[in-house]
């Protein structure tokens, strides 16, 4: 079995497709209005419109909800992605800082409110 993707199911598939192609430097492939994925190395983040898990009818999930996933990123440098992001960021959580296991980490939340960690590892 091999990991796929995570997908975020939002009301708003070109602004939500539009922030990860910021965070990414990836560009999105959208097949489709209510869907798009953005590639980046491993990881693959699929972003699909609530009309794509209608089906599922109550116990489909709702966009802007989630209250227990961190959606992470590995980079070499999180305070240079920082920089790089800070102005396009409306809800910072945590600046960049070294957590106590040595990471280095920077937290977020994107436009539906799903929480972002960048994160590098300390050096050997």
């Amino acid at each position: 079995m091999d990991f796929a993707s995570i997908r975020i199911i939002t009301h708003d598939v070109e602004r939500l497709t539009r922030f990860y192609e910021t965070v990414t430097g990836a560009t999105a492939l959208k097949p489709a209005p209510v869907f798009s994925e953005i590639r980046s190395g491993t990881c693959v983040i699929a972003i699909g419109s609530t009309e794509t898990v209608s089906m599922l009818g109550n116990q489909a999930p709702r966009s802007g909800s989630n209250d227990s996933l961190i959606i992470e990123f590995l980079v070499p440098d999180v305070d240079a992605d920082f920089a790089r992001l800070q102005a396009a960021l409306e809800n910072i959580v945590l600046e960049p800082t070294t957590m106590p296991w040595g990471n280095r980490s920077t937290l977020f939340r994107d436009p539906d409110g799903n929480l972002v960690n960048l994160f590098s590892r300390p050096a050997n």
